[in-house]
């Protein structure tokens, strides 16, 4: 493995555990077996290890979505894939997905390129304002909307991991969520 990525998966790790403040660069580079000069050549500063981890991991998140979500769905369908298919990806990298909530929850969610951030959420808000102008979804702020979808996930995806639950009644539970939001929004 290369230098980049044991900072990555070391900083990955460490923050997820330690949180922002109680991870020192040091720490990081220790954690990886590399000088501490040597995080540094890849990253300037903490910020923008954080801000980086933050746009790739996010990235691969919507990249997940998007290969999973048709093109030619109805707006339900569309809906349940994006939503099903960020739990998936959230249960299938837990540390990530974890990182990327504390980036939500901290100071840094602020220091994130908006545009940045405007390019990741756009296919989904896409989906909600095609959802309004159909008339199946209600005529709400598209922003609320997302914000709500966005929060069933983060809600749903600590419910599923604080539980011991069979697949079988964690898909039941995903489903019934999922039924709750669509009639909540439709």
């Amino acid at each position: 493995m290369d230098k980049r990525s044991l900072i990555i998966n070391s900083a990955l790790k460490l923050f997820v555990e330690h949180g922002f403040h109680g991870t020192a660069t040091s720490k990081i580079a220790q954690d990886a077996g590399v000088a501490n000069g040597t995080l540094f050549q890849y990253f300037k500063t903490k910020e923008e290890l954080v801000i980086s981890l933050y746009i790739h991991f996010k990235d691969e998140l919507s990249e997940y979505i998007s290969k999973n979500t048709s093109e030619n769905a109805d707006i339900k369908k569309a809906l349940k894939t994006q939503v099903l298919s960020s739990l998936i990806w959230a249960l299938d990298n837990t540390t990530k997905f974890r990182f990327i909530q504390q980036v939500h929850t901290s100071p840094y969610i602020t220091q994130v390129d908006q545009d940045v951030l405007k390019n990741q959420v756009e296919p989904h808000l896409f989906l909600i304002q095609k959802g309004i102008k159909e008339g199946i979804l209600k005529p709400l702020p598209v922003d609320l909307i997302y914000a709500l979808i966005s929060s069933q996930i983060f809600g749903l995806y600590q419910y599923l991991t604080s539980q011991k639950l069979s697949k079988t009644k964690q898909n039941e539970t995903i489903e019934t969520t999922f039924e709750m939001l669509w009639n909540m929004l439709a």
